[in-house]
Formats: structure tokens, C-alpha cells, sequence
């Protein structure tokens, strides 16, 4: 009877066991690929807000399709914010108010550095990718004869909005080709403003530094004789020799009407992410960038000058862990 009772309380107790473990309410050690799936198309943060430039810019236009992908591609609360492109961009960054940011490499460079507009270094920052050329477009009336950077001395122009990287880089390569703002009118304008200010006959000459072709430039070009400022390459590549962000380059012909290539200097975009976005975060956020790339080139043709092939060429600050983990995984045989 003894041994009766000790076998039946032995099965009894071995059927709790098989119970509680294919009870739906118990933690289970298996992982439901479900859930794993679910898990790998989210990323940790629930913001990833992008600075990008002005309105009718390629920072902009390219910026909202990439925060429209991610919210598509992973629920969280994507959205580009308007600004004066690249100096402020970069000072958003250092707040923690946003977690990407479109900017040109020259402003990148003393962020990093903490000289020109930056007082201190940012710390807090690093590079995605390096993106396409932005082309510094100067341009003027034809009737006012100016041909050449050197031609803008003593004339009234726009320089960009104040500390943007339109305005960064306008005032240094007048300072390499000998011409300061004593030796000029400056008014700080950003691209829209200064092509209704050319229009208006309010200005001789103006800046427009970015990828091409610039939309305010091409509706400008509809009812206004326009004349592309050249660049001296020669002059560019000495200039580059202490400031290696910069690079000759030519605007092709056609662009704006224009007969022939301008000569000119670019300084490569950049795109750049807090540092303390995590490792998989910036990982995702990387790929899906490049594997859209099609879709931002449908958005605005400066899109299509950024290859995954040279996104790692011109790189002026850290590359995140993030991104390298991506750049590694495509280059693995």
C-alpha cells in the first residue's frame, strides 16, 4: 500500500511539471522568432529627428524622404527640422536635440576641432557617411561683368544665412583668394532671399553652395540673365593643401544654361549622428539608408552622386561602430 501511494504521488507530481511548463503564461526558454523578428525592426530610441537646411535645399528635400523612411520602415518618430544648415545643425547636435544631421565637411571639421565658428570642440558627434559634393555656385548678372572670384572685390553679395556652411565656406575661400569682408558689401542671405535679392537688382553677386542642380537657382534662371562666378582650380588645389575638404570640381554645362563647365570648388556633405545613438541603432539607420538609395535620387537629384562604394572616402570625424558594423557586413565576401 506504502509503495502504491509513493508511485501515484510520483506520477501526480511529474504532470504538474509537464503542466507549468506548456503553460502559456510561463516564460518560455525557446525565443518565438515572431517576437525576435518584431524586435529586430525596432531601434532603441523613439526620436530620430534630422537637421537638414532650408527649405528648398537638397539637405531638406533628401531629409524628409529619409525621415519618411524610417518611420515606415521602423515606427518611431522620424522628422527633419528646417534650419541654417550645417554650423547650427551641428550645435543642435551638441544639445542633444537631434539625433542626425546633414552637414558640410568643412563645418564638421572645426566642430571637431573647436575653431572658425565653434569656440569648443563637439564631442558628441560622429560621421555616417561621406555624401556628395556641394558645389560652390557663385553667381551674378551677366551685365555686371563679373567672371571671377577675384572680380567680386568692392561688390555687394550673399554669403549664405550667418554661420551656415554656405557662409563657412564663402568666407574662406575669399580669405585664400586674398579678399576679406572689409573688401566687400555682406549680407547674409539664404538661398531663396538671395536669388530674389539678385533678381531685384539689390545685389552683385551671391553664394550658393550646394548639391546641383540648386532650385532656387533653377527658377531664378527662368527670368533672370545668370552668370556663374569661376573658381580658379589651380588656386583651389593650393587652397586645399591646409583645408584638404576642399576640391576642385566643375559645374557642367547645361546645368543653368550655361555654354560651357564653370570651374569651381565642392566641399563633400556629410552625414553625421550623436555619438551615443547605440551600435545597432546606427547600424539600421545606415542600412536602410543605403539600400533606399534610389529613392532619395527620386527625391532630388543630388541624391545621386552618393555611392556606398565612396562613403568612406573624405571621412572627417570618427566613424560610429554603427556604420563601420555595416560597411564591414557588405564587404565581407
Amino acid at each position: 500500500m506504502k509503495k502504491w501511494t509513493q508511485l501515484t504521488l510520483l506520477t501526480l507530481a511529474l504532470a504538474g511539471v509537464s503542466a507549468c511548463s506548456n503553460d502559456p503564461g510561463q516564460n518560455n526558454t525557446q525565443a518565438d522568432p515572431q517576437s525576435s523578428a518584431a524586435a529586430a525592426d525596432k531601434l532603441q530610441t523613439r526620436f530620430v529627428s534630422i537637421a537638414t537646411g532650408g527649405a528648398s535645399g537638397p539637405y531638406n528635400v533628401i531629409g524628409t524622404s529619409l525621415a519618411e523612411l524610417y518611420n515606415k520602415t521602423y515606427g518611431v518618430n522620424s522628422k527633419t527640422q528646417t534650419t541654417g544648415a550645417s554650423v547650427e545643425n551641428l550645435n543642435l547636435l551638441k544639445q542633444n536635440k537631434v539625433e542626425m544631421a546633414f552637414v558640410m565637411s568643412d563645418s564638421l571639421t572645426e566642430a571637431i576641432q573647436g575653431t572658425g565658428s565653434f569656440k569648443d570642440k563637439i564631442g558628441n558627434v560622429q560621421q555616417i557617411a561621406a555624401l556628395y559634393p556641394n558645389y560652390v555656385q557663385i553667381v551674378a548678372s551677366k551685365k555686371s561683368g563679373i567672371r571671377s572670384i577675384e572680380d567680386l572685390k568692392g561688390k555687394r553679395i550673399a554669403v549664405g544665412a550667418q554661420n551656415s556652411g554656405v557662409e563657412v565656406n564663402a568666407r574662406t575661400l575669399l580669405n585664400g583668394f586674398g579678399i576679406s569682408y572689409d573688401d566687400v558689401k555682406v549680407d547674409y542671405l539664404g538661398y531663396a532671399e538671395a536669388a530674389d535679392a539678385l533678381k531685384g537688382g539689390k545685389l552683385d553677386a551671391a553664394f550658393l553652395t550646394s548639391g546641383i542642380p540648386n532650385s532656387s537657382l533653377m527658377e531664378l534662371q527662368q527670368s533672370f540673365d545668370l552668370q556663374l562666378v569661376s573658381i580658379n582650380a589651380d588656386k583651389v588645389k593650393q587652397i586645399a593643401q591646409n583645408l584638404s575638404y576642399f576640391l576642385p570640381m566643375v559645374i557642367p554645362k547645361g546645368t543653368y544654361g550655361n555654354a560651357e563647365d564653370v570651374q569651381t570648388a565642392a566641399i563633400m556633405n556629410a552625414l553625421v549622428v550623436r555619438s551615443d545613438l547605440s551600435e545597432d541603432d546606427v547600424y539600421k539607420l545606415t542600412k536602410t539608408f543605403f539600400e533606399n538609395l534610389d529613392n532619395l535620387a527620386n527625391a532630388h537629384q543630388a541624391a545621386t552622386d552618393i555611392s556606398l562604394e565612396k562613403a568612406q572616402q573624405g571621412l572627417v570625424a570618427p566613424l560610429h561602430p554603427g556604420a563601420k558594423r555595416y560597411y564591414d557586413e557588405v564587404a565581407a565576401p
